[in-house]
Formats: structure tokens, C-alpha cells, sequence
């Protein structure tokens, strides 16, 4: 299994609207992609900005590839984990 994250922030009165957005674009992309298993949205506002944490879970690299295609590192604020402990580590 292999977890994918993502940082972004926005000013904080943007919060709650760039959540809905999340939810109608990353995280419904994530669920319709084969190999998906699943995401967490973190928040945390600092002053009068919100950071956003995306973790998402993959089976395979393979699977990932399909959802960000194959030049994996085209987008330079994501980070990619092998999970060796959690609650789905032993799926993959």
C-alpha cells in the first residue's frame, strides 16, 4: 500500500468553500479511480490561513499512475509513503 500526500492552503474565510471544492474535485477523483482506497482530509488554520493535509491510500504505484499519470514528480508538493503500519497496512 502506498500513501499519497498533498499540502495546500488557502486564506481562512476560504475554508469551508475550498473544502466543498476538494470534495467535488480531488476527493471524488480519488474514489473513481481503480485502486483507491480511500483519504483523509486534515485542516488546520494558523492566523488567517488554513492548511489542508490530503493522505490518500493506493494499492500500487500502478494505481497511482492511473489517477496522477506516470511522471510521478510533475507535481512538486506531493510526497509518497509505503505504509508499514496502520489500520489497512496488511491489504497491501
Amino acid at each position: 500500500m502506498i500513501a499519497r500526500t498533498w499540502h495546500g492552503r488557502v486564506p481562512a474565510e476560504k475554508a469551508d468553500a475550498y473544502h466543498d471544492y476538494l470534495r467535488r474535485t480531488g476527493l471524488a477523483d480519488f474514489a473513481a479511480t481503480p485502486g483507491n482506497l480511500g483519504a483523509w482530509v486534515f485542516r488546520r488554520t494558523d492566523g488567517d490561513v488554513t492548511h489542508y493535509l490530503l493522505t490518500s491510500l493506493w494499492e500500487s504505484w500502478e494505481a497511482i499512475e492511473r489517477f496522477a499519470g506516470e511522471d510521478l514528480e510533475r507535481e512538486p508538493f506531493v510526497t509518497h509513503f509505503e505504509v508499514l503500519e496502520g489500520p489497512r497496512a496488511d491489504a497491501g
